[in-house]
């Protein structure tokens, strides 16, 4: 499958045939301006809270065009930093979701790594539990599969059911398509009317 096409439709045009339990909460978001929409397949991490085994491992297991999604489960460690951003984008890695914090923030956004997450935090976690990785998990409020796709930009990340993927962005594209056929007073009249409907 071309993961890449996921990203020709930004999440709020996604929001239209999705429903909201496929949308992380606000909480999660960009964590460098001006950051690119990227989309791929989910590689999943739940990690033992106060730990970054798990997704340290991850990097290394990815396959390429992934986006790596961990659940850290703990706001006080943050679970990757420059160099292991690094190492995972020359592997092909596409990005990061992290429902929780992360380091080295400078770093990754002068490496232009996609990265998408709670926040910033310089205390690093420890590495001692190995668990699996790539299994379902909780993030941003939502469950996320292995294999699910994930579009993420600056107006959030919308995550696809991975066994419908193909029919919803056929359905999104044609519907973007009609939309962008519409001249914006055509779109504004239309508007209005609908509006109208509710109070006559």
């Amino acid at each position: 499958m071309d993961y890449q096409k996921f990203s020709e439709i930004s999440p709020c045009d996604y929001a239209g045939t999705l429903k909201r339990e496929s949308f992380m909460d606000a909480g999660i978001k960009e964590l460098w301006p001006r950051i690119p929409r990227i989309s791929g397949p989910a590689f999943t991490v739940n990690m033992v809270a106060g730990e970054n085994l798990a997704l340290h491992r991850a990097i290394y297991e990815a396959p390429v065009g992934s986006i790596i999604v961990a659940q850290s489960n703990t706001m006080d460690y943050a679970v990757i930093g420059g160099n292991v951003a690094m190492i995972a984008y020359k592997r092909g890695i596409v990005g990061f979701v992290i429902d929780g914090v992360v380091r080295d923030i400078a770093e990754i956004r002068e490496n232009k790594i996609p990265v998408f997450g709670r926040g910033v935090l310089a205390m690093p976690g420890t590495k001692k539990q190995a668990v699996a990785v790539n299994t379902p998990i909780t993030a941003g409020g939502i469950s996320v599969n292995p294999g699910d796709i994930i579009v993420a930009d600056e107006e959030g990340i919308a995550v696809i059911p991975k066994d419908r993927a193909e029919e919803i962005y056929q359905e999104c594209k044609e519907k973007v398509k009609k939309e962008a056929a519409l001249s914006f007073e055509e779109w504004a009249d239309r508007h209005k009317k609908n509006i109208d409907s509710f109070y006559e």
